[in-house]
């Protein structure tokens, strides 16, 4: 983690829960595009209040509804076994993972993962209008909205990318799986939700400098995964990563009057157990 990065004011309380909150599963997917400039993701700013995160830039994404572990979700593409292995999850909770961040792609920007068989994709989602706003407000399930338009998940359009866990010492924990895909031929990301208070594509290198430069906020695994994506030189490239899944567990350490995560395998992590309590090691002081 960069020296400059650090939790926003206020965004860990001074009294962690105890015991910690379970962390509820969730999906982030980063949808990216090649454009002249390089690969561009598309990126929504969090309107401010909101529980959390709130005015963060983040990508779209969400927590798993239980009707996403529905099972006759017409499907194409690696089945939840393969997701399950590279998650370290049940095939069970695989596909419901899978369905969240599908689902939570369409409501958050308008991009739909699915097509009218094996080898189609949909290239225009405005007749499905409708269908994302009863989405949103719950009024029905992806399965249903699926089976009603005659289409198929199209699991073979997403990649497995990461898995962050929230801090113990937040009271809004989520196991977040990160995935990568690609925005289909003729689909347009609108940002159209009202969670975002703002919305659009940016070349990783710029959303970065914004951060530096204080025009953006980002929480650790945005700019972590951000950072990846800066490394990809094009869209192929990034969608033929073969990666390793670790999930990573951040814990929150004291480094002055600032908070900072440190995350498995770096020094010091082992020692802070206690989070808000564990002193910085020396690699902290240091700077």
């Amino acid at each position: 983690m960069p020296t400059e990065l650090v939790l926003p004011p206020g965004f860990v309380p001074e009294d962690p829960p105890d015991p910690p909150v379970t962390p509820r599963d969730s999906a982030t997917v980063m949808l990216v595009r090649d454009a002249e400039a390089g690969i561009e993701v598309f990126l929504l700013r969090r309107v401010r209040g909101m529980a959390f995160a709130g005015g963060m830039t983040v990508f779209p994404g969400g927590s798993v509804d239980p009707r996403d572990a529905d099972t006759s979700v017409a499907w194409h593409g690696p089945e939840p076994a393969w997701w399950g292995r590279r998650f370290g999850v049940d095939p069970a909770l695989a596909r419901a993972l899978v369905c969240a961040a599908v689902r939570e792609t369409f409501e958050e920007s308008g991009v739909l993962l699915a097509g009218p068989d094996a080898t189609g994709v949909v290239s225009d989602t405005r007749p499905y209008h409708e269908a994302r706003r009863q989405l949103v407000e719950r009024e029905t399930s992806l399965a249903q909205f699926l089976a009603d338009a005659g289409l198929v998940l199209r699991a073979d359009l997403l990649r497995p990318w990461a898995n962050w866990v929230t801090p113990e010492a937040e009271r809004r924990r989520f196991d977040t799986r990160f995935f990568l895909a690609a925005v289909p031929d003729g689909q347009r990301a609108d940002g159209a939700t009202t969670e975002a208070a703002e919305a659009g594509w940016y070349r990783p290198t710029d959303a970065l400098d914004d951060w530096k430069q204080g025009r953006r906020g980002l929480l650790p695994p945005t700019w972590t995964t951000l950072a990846e994506l800066e490394e990809c030189g094009s869209l192929a490239d990034a969608m033929h990563r073969d990666r390793t899944i670790t999930k990573l567990m951040p814990r929150v350490v004291r480094d002055g009057d600032v908070l900072r995560l440190l995350v498995n395998g770096e020094p010091g992590y082992d020692s802070a157990a206690n989070h808000l309590d564990a002193r910085p090691d020396d690699r902290l002081e240091r700077r």
